[in-house]
């Protein structure tokens, strides 16, 4: 039997416009066969399990192989094949409408990245590499003959007769000239390890030599011998396809080592498995967060049926989730022509939403079930719940009931806790409780130990997102209002209306403030004269709340009027005397203009050090006059 004929197609020069516009990538055209291969023999492995096959199902291992001589790559199955008629009707008809309907759709766009819907162009995949393809294939049918199909590119194809004796079908591929780089071992392995490496089926490529044990030598010691085995690219039955149930800690581990090797062990995974109203099995580990997010991302890999499409999944899986490491499958997803770009659909938001509940579920049990531990993980897990709660509103709802707060004494406190803890003490004249908290404890020590003084809490708000957070926080927590620690003296931080008589008349209150603004000489620097008790610090520079918040929002590009403002007005700070102490009378004392000021400016420049404000020539000559003012 020999038959020619013609591809029944409107669009001419098909191939060369497939060839361009079918995949950005063209490794992918082995993942295509490949998986045509796995899905020809699952289809086997069906019948059988049905009773419809005869014989007896018997090896089913794809082989994949190259010949660098004749240039050819080789993928070889052992399924359900196909007759003469069958070729003629799935790859003439069937792929080649798909290919006719894409090239209809997308001749005149220049990129090809936002097609919609499945064209079945897997199989045409091959003239991407190809300047010739052959089919070999044998059904299982009983009693029907092998046949081969032959196309060089063109709408033109060849069908015949062929010998073969076993079932399956092997498709060959005559490398083109300008890819001749696929016709390399290292490359067509690393292209099975990226696509195929949890396929169903087992796929051979080549062979590899191990080292094995063979009897002991003179000195009773082992020894080897190096042997040659078939190399099996594949483990069939990834983690991810396993009941929950049949698995152990080690068993998670072990394979986030294999798909993530030289990192940190994970804090903890959940495996998903749900199979209705989608499909979707995997396992999503939550890792130790550095500092960089972008290092970060793009870790989670997409499966369909075990085979690897993709490590964007930022539609499938929440914003906030992308720090997550693991691994999704599901053949509910919805993908393109080339499988690597998903489309937003209504089992996308579903997944995407059923992800956030597992998330969610799996951070309150584990918070119920062992605080302790959870709160020892929580500078890790922290970033993933406040990250989340700050996106959607839903996280949001099931995260306050196990979102927890740090203070500088290293306790935690979920929110409703720590509002019971503060409230009492906290609340200032208004009625609005006042959570102080610090950025650095380290330099904002001194504010951080006057608040204690007044047995007020104050919290650690240090991490990647807490800028973003605090914000966030008082517009959902109510009558709550969040204050570093240093953007006051702590009694107007938490202005209780208690007023401290002070010792200075008005008059002499004018004279103070104009001695200091004119030693310090800087009209950024506000300075108000105010009665603090007097073992408080005499003079105390602070950035107001509302000002380093526009100045911290705009360095992390957020926060809307909070950076627009905050990029572009210079410091300005708040230099608060304390009217109430020694060194205030000292000042009004002296009798030279000088000295007044010297005092003054020395004063200020030990509140400037304590802040590490203090630099270049002011420090210098802050030295030095400390040094005067000791010799006196």
């Amino acid at each position: 039997m020999m038959e020619k004929g013609t591809i029944s197609i409107h669009t001419e020069n098909i191939f060369p416009i497939i060839k361009k516009f079918l995949y950005s990538d063209h490794e992918i055209f082995l993942r295509e066969l490949v998986s045509n291969a796995v899905d020809a023999t699952q289809k086997l492995r069906r019948l059988s399990s049905l009773g419809e096959l005869k014989e007896d199902i018997g090896e089913t291992r794809i082989e994949v192989s190259f010949d660098s001589k004749k240039k050819t790559i080789t993928i070889k199955d052992r399924g359900i094949g196909m007759t003469a008629d069958e070729i003629k009707k799935y790859i003439n008809q069937i792929a080649f409408s798909g290919a006719t309907e894409f090239v209809e759709k997308f001749k005149d766009k220049g990129d090809a990245k936002d097609i919609i819907g499945k064209f079945g162009l897997g199989f045409y995949s091959s003239f991407m590499v190809s300047k010739e393809v052959e089919i070999i294939s044998k059904s299982y049918q009983e009693g029907t003959k092998a046949a081969r199909w032959v196309c060089d590119g063109s709408t033109e194809f060849e069908i015949s007769d062929a010998k073969k004796k076993d079932r399956g079908t092997e498709v060959i591929l005559h490398i083109a000239e300008d890819s001749e780089e696929f016709l390399d071992e290292w490359k067509i392995k690393g292209i099975l390890d990226k696509y195929c490496k949890f396929l169903p089926v087992e796929i051979q490529f080549g062979t590899t030599e191990e080292s094995v044990e063979d009897g002991k030598d003179e000195e009773d010691k082992p020894k080897y011998k190096t042997v040659t085995k078939d190399r099996i690219i594949n483990e069939t039955e990834p983690l991810w396809t396993k009941s929950p149930s049949d698995l152990k800690d080690e068993d998670y581990l072990k394979f986030y080592r294999e798909l993530y090797p030289m990192t940190e062990d994970p804090l903890f995974w959940i495996h998903l498995n749900v199979d209705y109203p989608f499909n979707l099995t995997g396992i999503l580990y939550f890792p130790k967060v550095k500092n960089d997010f972008e290092v970060q991302k793009n870790k989670i890999q997409l499966y369909s049926r075990q085979v690897f499409i993709t490590d964007e999944v930022k539609d499938v899986v929440p914003e906030f989730l992308m720090l997550l490491h693991g691994v999704i499958d599901s053949p509910d997803i919805p993908l393109n022509v080339s499988r690597s770009y998903l489309q937003s659909d209504s089992n996308v938001k579903k997944i995407n939403s059923h992800i956030t509940k597992k998330v969610a579920d799996k951070l309150s049990e584990l918070f119920k079930k062992d605080r302790k531990s959870y709160e020892e993980k929580w500078d890790d897990i922290g970033v993933f719940v406040k990250y989340g709660m700050l996106s959607e509103d839903k996280f949001y709802e099931k995260a306050k009931d196990f979102a927890l707060m740090k203070n500088t004494e290293s306790e935690f406190f979920t929110l409703d806790e720590y509002k019971q803890k503060v409230e009492p003490n906290q609340t200032d004249k208004d009625k609005n409780i006042v959570y102080l908290y610090t950025t650095e404890p380290g330099k904002q020590h001194t504010f951080i130990e006057a608040a204690k003084k007044r047995t007020y809490d104050v919290l650690l708000m240090d991490g990647m997102l807490d800028s973003h957070y605090i914000n966030f926080m008082e517009q959902k927590l109510e009558q709550t209002q969040l204050k570093r620690v240093d953007a006051s003296t702590v009694d107007k931080l938490i202005d209780k209306d208690e007023k401290v008589e002070s010792v200075l008349s008005e008059d002499e209150s004018t004279k103070v403030k104009g001695i200091f603004e004119t030693a310090i000489g800087n009209e950024n620097m506000k300075v108000s004269i105010e009665s603090l008790a007097p073992d408080e610090l005499p003079v105390t520079v602070t950035m107001s709340e509302f000002m380093r918040r526009m100045k911290d929002m705009s360095k992390t590009g957020g926060g809307g009027y909070y950076a627009m403002m905050g990029g572009n007005m210079p410091d300005q700070f708040d230099v608060t005397i304390n009217g109430n102490h020694p060194v205030v009378a000292k000042i009004l004392r002296a009798k030279k203009e000088e000295k007044k000021q010297q005092l003054a400016k020395q004063a200020y420049d030990l509140a400037m050090l304590s802040q590490n404000m203090l630099t270049g020539a002011d420090l210098t000559n802050f030295i030095k006059r400390s040094v005067e003012l000791a010799a006196e």
